[in-house]
């Protein structure tokens, strides 16, 4: 799904903001959950974005760790730009290996689309304001207006490390996709 991203998603306008077929979504997460092959390279790629948001909310607990939830908030609170990326390489340290993993990967995605937003429409704003809710939810429900804090602030988190990704997670996350 990545690498299908990594390709499309820099030249395909609203990359992530445009959902897929509902019903193709289905069909084809039914798939996968049951272990068949699927050709995503014949779907469209908003079906693979669509599919790879689902798969990120999904994670139990969240790819950034509900536990570490109140810590990610705070991390726009702070300084300077140095103070937010080290916080975040310390929170990124807490999280299971195959979180950070699947996490350079997203951001060299997401740099990737972010890099011709004038092309995709898709700057780094748009893709936090996306991709954000599926990335981290508070561990318990709250008010509506509570949830809509958290989502901004979330949403200024992701792109903040969708901006500083390579700093964050080195200047390999330019070739983590190799020569696709």
């Amino acid at each position: 799904m990545l690498s299908l991203l990594y390709q499309e998603g820099p030249s395909t306008e609203g990359i992530f903001r445009r959902s897929g077929s509902a019903k193709t979504c289905k069909e084809l997460k039914e798939k996968l959950d049951s272990g068949a092959e699927v050709d995503l390279a014949c779907e469209s790629i908003f079906v693979t974005a669509s599919l790879f948001k689902d798969f990120l909310r999904n994670i139990p607990g969240s790819i950034l760790s509900s536990q570490l939830c109140d810590k990610w908030v705070s991390v726009m609170d702070q300084g300077n730009n140095e103070e937010k990326i080290k916080s975040i390489q310390r929170l990124i340290e807490q999280l299971p290996r195959a979180n950070v993993v699947l996490l350079r990967y997203l951001f060299g995605v997401l740099h990737g689309i972010e890099m011709r937003s004038e092309e995709n429409q898709m700057n780094a704003f748009n893709l936090a304001i996306c991709i954000a809710p599926s990335l981290l939810w508070p561990p318990v429900s709250s008010t509506p207006d509570v949830e809509s804090e958290f989502t901004k602030k979330i949403s200024s988190l992701v792109q903040f490390l969708t901006e500083n990704c390579c700093r964050i997670f080195g200047e390999e996350i330019n070739s983590l996709f190799g020569e696709i």
